[in-house]
């Protein structure tokens, strides 16, 4: 299988807080993979890492090959246009509507296209996440799903080869957590992207992903398929699994 992401030695720490410490991981173009693991334990610095927001200490992020730290600006910002992100709370911008939601990562990496072609995109993007016609809504006008969809019809706006999602189900009801979830898995099909999930809740990792990563103690201690996960005998993976999906914990 073809890497797409690779964390190699990778460490980071904020004053004496130790995030991560030698911290390998390799992430396979096309799948999703979930990040789990206590609140406070790294899974957001990965993302911020893996974005260039974040240096690590020591060690190396790469994509598609190259490390970030040996990224110009410019590559940077190319890098970056190829990576969505689905934020916690959708993070919308609440002055502007919908549309302009969207198109914000287009006009931000695509300088170049018309009006006409951004409201093109948009109209696609929009009815892929289920959401067609509401263009000209504004983010108070919607409900917490709806904003989550809207989200993440921004996220793939660009066409994106990499999809974080951080809490992507957190503060949603049963029924849109599942079409959340379903969202993710179709868009992995139709799009072929490769899809980090960062999340506490374990059922919708379970509906969702082809890997699951745990971080512990700083580094993986766990990385395998969903069917390697439940039949771990590790005491920590189990109880772990077993505690965040009796207690839905977020």
């Amino acid at each position: 299988m073809v890497s797409i992401i690779e964390f190699k030695k990778v460490s980071k720490a904020f004053g004496d807080n130790k995030v991560l410490e030698a911290a390998d991981v390799s992430i396979f173009k096309g799948e999703t993979i979930t990040i789990i693991g206590g609140s406070g334990k790294g899974k957001t610095v990965l993302l911020k890492l893996l974005l260039g927001v974040l240096h690590p200490d020591s060690g190396h992020v790469y994509f598609k090959g190259q490390a970030l730290d040996s990224m110009s600006e410019r590559e940077l910002s190319k890098m970056r246009s190829q990576i969505g992100m689905l934020f916690q709370g959708a993070a919308l911008f609440d002055s502007l509507t919908v549309r302009e939601n969207v198109a914000y990562p287009l006009r931000e990496h695509f300088r170049d296209y018309s009006e006409e072609k951004i409201s093109q995109i948009v109209a696609e993007k929009l009815k892929l996440v289920g959401l067609p016609g509401v263009e000209s809504m504004m983010p108070a006008d919607l409900s917490g799903g709806m904003k989550k969809r809207v989200g993440l019809a921004r996220a793939i706006a660009t066409n994106p080869d990499v999809i974080l999602y951080d809490e992507p189900t957190t503060g949603l009801d049963p029924a849109n957590t599942k079409r959340i979830c379903m969202l993710i898995k179709s868009l992995q099909e139709k799009l072929g992207v490769t899809s980090i999930v960062v999340t506490h809740d374990m059922q919708a990792a379970f509906d969702v992903t082809d890997r699951l990563a745990m971080i512990h103690d700083r580094h993986f201690g766990f990385v395998g398929t969903k069917d390697e996960a439940r039949s771990s005998q590790d005491p920590l993976v189990k109880n772990f699994i077993r505690g965040e999906m009796e207690t839905g914990d977020g």
